[in-house]
């Protein structure tokens, strides 16, 4: 699961109980959590990224880390090797970020599952 061919795979082959990578869930985020979810919040700012030029493509979650990184290497240049703890936090984060973006993969991919064996046994009561 999470390789290329594998998803690439799964949708070709069954798109009913493969969630797209690129659209939104089809299920309601707070199903399943009776007491709720912690939200997640942006941090950095359209406006904070926008100054730093950030490319499209790293305005997550973790912008804000990407910043203060950057501008601690733009401090201490030449000697990089003092925003270790800087690059060690933005990689947590991105770490951290990836792996509850594989959850919600997972757990659309489940639902899916769920409601496609519930929809069979509904037919096959009625086929009865």
């Amino acid at each position: 699961m999470g390789n290329i061919v594998g998803n690439a795979w799964d949708l070709h082959y069954h798109p009913d109980v493969t969630p797209h990578p690129l659209k939104e869930p089809s299920f309601d985020p707070l199903y399943g959590f009776p007491n709720g979810r912690k939200p997640r919040v942006m941090i950095a700012t359209q406006e904070e990224m926008e100054s730093a030029k950030l490319p499209l493509d790293q305005r997550g979650y973790c912008a804000h880390k990407l910043i203060e990184y950057q501008a601690c290497r733009a401090d201490v240049a030449p000697w990089l090797y003092k925003c270790a703890h800087k690059k060690h936090e933005l990689l947590n984060c991105e770490y951290d970020d990836y792996i509850l973006r594989m959850k919600e993969y997972e757990r659309e991919k489940r639902l899916l599952v769920r409601k496609k064996r519930r929809e069979a046994k509904e037919t096959e009561e009625m086929a009865e």
